[in-house]
């Protein structure tokens, strides 16, 4: 028997990967959190499954379930939104499992984040503007930000920042992020990526609040904020060309000819 925790990817049923799709086909439990995960992801459960949304459970039942279906020796598909590794609440489920010696595997998906990306149609570590992301978020009712990973702290890097459950704090967020990026800087809401009613609000730090109000997104939003969004970065002499592809670069698949 195994617990298998599932990335469902960001929303739309054909983002997940094969891999997690082929499991929840054949687990005769499936604890999917229903909030963030959309039916269509788990209507290809087995018949007469155990298919259960978590989204009103505690920690402790949930893991009374796993428990269960442990004891009759059946696999478990516990199914999360996005990457599961990424805020995904997996540490304390998989703490429990070890302690009751049952077997987990963690099965990776599409994380909000990059969705985000591939909406806008932008590569986030571009030469010469910006080669680190950094994924974080800030405290509302979630637990607090460990020292030293203070937003105002990471926007010293000026790195492409992906602050995530983090859209009640819009104004702070903004207002920390303001002196290290300048008040120009592309800033972007990405709310509910790939899903139907999927909205990208595009802006800068100085407008981009003025924009989402009026709009009403309280949850299930990403805010992206970076130099690597810009869109006239689309310039053919926008930024420089990786040196990947540049025939001056030699490496072992592509190594230099004798002269």
């Amino acid at each position: 028997m195994t617990v298998y925790f599932i990335g469902a990817g960001p929303g739309a049923p054909d983002l997940i990967t094969v891999r997690g799709q082929r499991l929840i086909a054949r687990c005769p439990v499936c604890l999917y959190a229903g909030s963030l995960v959309p039916a269509e992801i788990v209507a290809s459960t087995p018949p007469g499954a155990t298919v259960l949304d978590t989204a009103a459970m505690t920690l402790d039942q949930i893991i009374g379930y796993m428990v269960d279906a442990d004891e009759k020796g059946v696999d478990v598909a516990r199914v999360h939104s996005g990457d599961p590794s990424i805020y995904g609440a997996i540490g304390e489920q998989m703490r429990h499992l070890v302690a009751r010696d049952i077997a987990y595997e963690v099965i990776p998906g599409v994380p909000a984040f990059a969705a985000a990306a591939a909406a806008l149609g932008r590569e986030l570590t571009l030469p010469d503007v910006c080669q680190t992301i950094i994924l974080t978020r800030t405290a509302v009712r979630a637990s607090d930000m460990p020292p030293g990973e203070e937003l105002a702290t990471l926007a010293q890097s000026r790195a492409t920042l992906a602050i995530h459950l983090s859209i009640n704090n819009l104004a702070p967020v903004v207002r920390e992020l303001t002196p290290h990026y300048g008040p120009d800087c592309p800033a972007i809401v990405a709310y509910r990526v790939s899903w139907p009613d999927q909205q990208i609000v595009q802006g800068t730090l100085a407008d981009i609040r003025d924009k989402v109000k009026p709009l009403g997104i309280t949850r299930t939003a990403l805010i992206l904020v970076g130099q690597a969004l810009a869109a006239d970065l689309d310039a053919a002499d926008a930024f420089a060309n990786s040196r990947l592809y540049d025939p001056s670069h030699h490496h072992v698949l592509r190594p230099r000819r004798a002269e």
